[in-house]
């Protein structure tokens, strides 16, 4: 059996930069450092290029991901380090490709979900290996992603996904912050009705399906709930799922989801909220950056999940991690190795979650909030008080897995189709594909 990432312990604690998708696809393409021909990698001035392809420069403050790259360059003179970076939705089809090509970057941040596709292709390399290879203690890491029981990935910063608010529509609705989901229908239809906003919004688009994992079942973990069975295997058509489908089916027909929300992508939903259109929304910490760029002014905070009416225990916490790993072709290995136990070093790695507003993978790194964002201090509160919840990390085609589900959701909420026999057919199919 794969497994997945599903620790109920807290994890507490330049030189290039290729923005362009278009000029990081043709660099694949052209045979990179990792192509195991054309170039390999070697300067001159006997200086080793690697290449690192990450989403995350773009999410991080100006400068903070180069300037460990900096840092890094300066300790090991030897190796030149060349960023790669793109929106999320590119870099994530960069990687496929380059999967697919036997080109991939030697160094890569990696989501959950890719990990098990990539491993079984043989495109990532086992750093179960690796570690011991250079006898790297483990031990510090907070958690690590694996597939038939060696890791492939590593989470550098964890994310939680509580729910934001806009405390201005809330205010001018007359609405207070809802705990449970019955309250949650009523403040949403308050704001709907008060104002020219939303009261929730849910990216469903199906071209890039992980809505499911952020706007759907974040509702079931929160009250203690699961689409897996025991032994991890699927579960889509149990109660639980089936009660949490219902509550969005109710959402859905009270009119209080933004339009267009079954063809929205993730950044199309924080968009909305940052824009003042929506009210409540469920999303990433990582997004705080991003919101307090592009709407200064907005006024929002976070809060935990809303859990079903009359639940009482612990909330599982949807989370999503920056993960890192390295290409099984690449040319430089040790190189590549040396700039991932740099990312995961103490020092390193809890100034980039600092940046991130994250929590770190080093497990030893407790996080300093002293000049903290406060929204990061209440966000790291919600993320204490309950469990991390990811049940598709590590899964087999988990884009796949997440898709079936989306189509099944989408034909219940535009078609009326009925809820069971919706899960019905997704457990099928889950079934066939696990």
């Amino acid at each position: 059996m794969n497994s997945a990432v599903r620790s109920r312990t807290t994890l507490r604690s330049r030189s290039v930069q290729t923005a362009v998708a278009a000029v990081a696809v043709g660099a694949l393409a052209a045979g990179c450092s990792s192509a195991g021909g054309e170039v390999d990698g070697g300067d001159d001035d006997g200086q080793v290029t690697i290449e690192f392809m990450q989403w995350w420069e773009p999410e991080l403050p100006d400068g903070a991901l180069a300037g460990l790259i900096e840092q890094f360059e300066e300790e090991n003179p030897d190796i030149n380090v060349e960023l790669l970076s793109g929106p999320f939705a590119s870099i994530k089809d960069q990687v496929i490709a380059g999967s697919a090509s036997g080109t991939m970057p030697d160094v890569l941040g990696l989501a959950g979900s890719w990990v098990h596709d990539f491993a079984t292709q043989g495109s990532i390399a086992n750093l179960t290996d690796v570690m011991t290879e250079y006898g790297y203690d483990d031990s510090q890491l907070g958690a690590q992603v694996r597939v038939d029981g060696s890791a492939y990935s590593i989470p550098v910063v964890n994310f939680a996904y509580p729910m934001f608010i806009n405390n201005e529509l809330m205010e001018e609705a007359g609405a207070e912050v809802p705990t449970t989901r019955s309250e949650f229908v009523q403040v949403a239809q308050q704001v709907t009705d008060a104002t020219d906003a939303s009261g929730f919004v849910a990216a469903l688009g199906l071209e890039q399906p992980n809505g499911i994992q952020i706007d759907i079942m974040p509702w079931n973990w929160a009250s203690g709930g699961t689409m897996l069975t025991d032994d991890g295997g699927p579960a889509a058509d149990n109660e639980d799922v089936h009660e949490t489908v219902a509550f969005i089916k109710e959402l859905w027909d009270a009119g209080v989801m933004a339009p267009g929300g079954l063809t929205m992508a993730e950044q199309d939903k924080v968009e909305e909220f940052t824009n003042g259109r929506v009210a409540m929304m469920v999303s990433s910490l990582a997004h705080i950056n991003l919101i307090r760029e592009n709407s200064p002014e907005l006024d929002f905070s976070v809060v935990p999940m809303p859990v079903v009416d009359g639940y009482t225990g612990e909330s599982g916490v949807r989370y999503a991690e920056w993960g890192i790993g390295m290409s099984a072709n690449t040319e430089h290995p040790e190189e590549s190795w040396k700039l991932i136990e740099f990312i995961m070093s103490e020092d390193a790695n809890g100034e980039l979650s600092g940046f991130a507003n994250g929590f770190p993978g080093n497990a030893n790194v407790t996080p300093d909030l002293t000049d903290a964002d406060p929204v990061f201090q209440d966000a790291f509160e919600i993320w204490q008080a309950g469990y991390p919840a990811s049940e598709f990390t590590g899964l087999p085609l988990a884009d796949e897995l997440m898709r079936i589900f989306d189509q099944e959701l989408q034909h219940v909420l535009a078609e009326d189709k009925p809820i069971d026999e919706a899960m019905s057919a997704v457990q099928q199919e889950w079934s066939g594909t696990f």
